[in-house]
This record gives structure tokens, sequence and C-alpha cells, in this order.
């Protein structure tokens, strides 16, 4: 993934210091944009391990709409319990606004948008409308969010690619934590890539990213927070050489969005059975502290 690397190092190089919110300090740039090419490989980060679990259970959960955190606790995932009220739910869950996206119906009434269906059923009749939008910023609940959706708006795109029409999608992201955040971004969405391909029959082929404010947490000037610096465990994947990215397998039974329903009552072993990576072979863990 040397896209990736490209964007850490233009990160270290060009970002400049600054405060935010959390109280740790950031090294931070504006506005880097690669693409990956899908055909080549599953765009899972080889430079440290990265943890496929936590992937599939995420966009899983994601996925399903639910704002509660026991399906991730089911399958041991606490990533987002920093931000679970006193109801066991994440209020701004990105899966809540991707299949309920608060609008108002005709009648001026409360009403929600299941955008995920809609895009499902949309690139089956209509594949190169421009309209392919799924947002999980809804105002309302970003403008007051402890944590409001880093991860804002994707966008898929149907092209003809050599004679046939391949499947794209393109992520904007606002907030891009280089260290912890981005490797797991960038597999998350190659993978709904690959089950949206799936499920609408074309073939997944370009993931594209816009890393708006690219950011790495470090120490503060004085030395002090020195247990949230990334900047050396970045430094150490800049000296390791990417290995050959795996190959995602996702189980021939998987072929509408329904089925992802059944996926809910497995145990995890049966699940990562059905969307494996194969020939993952990273290099050791790098641990980072989340600055919340």
């Amino acid at each position: 993934m040397k896209v990736y690397l490209d964007a850490v190092k233009e990160v270290l190089e060009r970002g400049t210091r600054r405060e935010n919110r959390t109280g740790i300090d950031t090294i931070a740039t504006f506005n880097i944009n690669y693409e990956i090419d899908l055909r080549k490989g599953f765009p899972l980060l080889t430079t440290k391990r990265i943890d496929w679990k936590n992937i599939v259970i995420e966009n899983l959960w994601f996925l399903s709409g639910d704002r509660n955190v026991e399906f991730l606790h089911k399958h041991g995932c606490k990533f987002w319990d920093p931000w679970v009220n006193s109801d066991g739910e994440v209020p701004s869950a990105y899966g809540n606004f991707w299949r309920r996206f608060p609008v108002l119906n005709a009648e001026g009434l409360s009403a929600y948008n299941d955008q995920i269906k809609w895009v499902v059923e949309q690139l089956q009749v209509n594949p190169f409308s421009r309209r392919h939008v799924v947002s999980a910023w809804a105002p309302q609940n970003a403008q007051t969010s402890a944590l409001p959706p880093c991860h804002c708006l994707f966008v898929f795109s149907v092209q003809n690619d050599r004679g046939k029409p391949v499947l794209n999608l393109h992520l904007t992201q606002r907030s891009c934590d280089m260290a912890l955040g981005v490797p797991y971004n960038i597999a998350g969405y190659a993978l709904l890539l690959k089950l949206f391909a799936r499920f609408t029959g074309f073939e997944a082929a370009i993931f594209a990213h816009t890393l708006i404010d690219a950011h790495i947490y470090t120490n503060k000037p004085d030395g002090s927070m020195n247990d949230y610096d990334h900047v050396p465990g970045l430094r150490e994947q800049l000296t390791r050489v990417p290995k050959p990215l795996p190959q995602l397998s996702i189980d021939p039974e998987i072929r509408s969005f329904g089925d992802l329903t059944a996926l809910q009552s497995l145990d995890t072993d049966e699940i990562l059975s059905k969307i494996a990576v194969e020939g993952y072979d990273p290099y050791p863990q790098i641990k980072f502290k989340v600055a919340v």
C-alpha cells in the first residue's frame, strides 16, 4: 500500500503543528487524494498487522443500521465504547444515518430514508446515475455530537472500463487519523465496494479517497503526552517494504444485501469464514494510543 505510506510521508513533511479538541497536538495538512485498484489485491495494510475481525464486524454493524453496541460486544469489539451513552447506544453511529437518515415526508412529518437500500436498487436499475450518494452527516446530530462522522460521505460510480462497466467508490473523509483510523477506513470501504459489487453484479474496481484534514497525533513541544506520539511508529512503518496484498473471499451464498442479515446470528469464526482475507502476511503490529 504505497499510496498510504506516501500519504503518511506527505503529512510528516509538509504538515504543521496544531491544537485540537482532544488536547493532544497533531501534525496536520490539507487535502490528500489517492486511488487504489482493488483488482490488484485487497488493500489491507501490510506494514503493520490490522485486525480483520474488527473491520468485518464493524461494517456489518454499520450496514445493519443499529446504534446499540451489543453486536460489537458479542464479537469482542469495544472500540466504540468511549462514545456509548447510558442506553448502550452510539448516537452518531454511521449505520444509523446510512439506514435511517432523518427527513420530512410529504406531510411534513418526521420520517427516515434508507440510503443503502436505495443505492443498491438504483445501481441495479439505473447504474450510470451520478446520484449514488450515502451521507452519514446529519447536521442536527453532527453539529452537537461528541464524535461527528469522520468518513462523512461516499459515492458509488459505474464507469465503462476496457469495454465493460465496473463499480468504483469515492470516500470523502473530513477528519483523518493517519496512524489508527485511515488504514481501517481504507479496508472498510474496500470491503463495502466488494460487497456492493457482489450485490449489483459489477466488478469492483477503484477505491478513491479524499483526506480533508490528514493528521498525525504527536507529543507536546515540551515532550509531554509522549504516550500519544504516533510519529515514531509511523516512521518505523516507512522503513518497512510493503508486502503483496491479500485477496478477499466472500462466500458464494452472499449474493444480495438481504443475505447479510443471516450473518448477524453467527459466531465470530463463522462470520470470518464467510468474509475472509487470504494470503495476509503483515509485519508485526504497532500499537498507537487513541486520542478520544
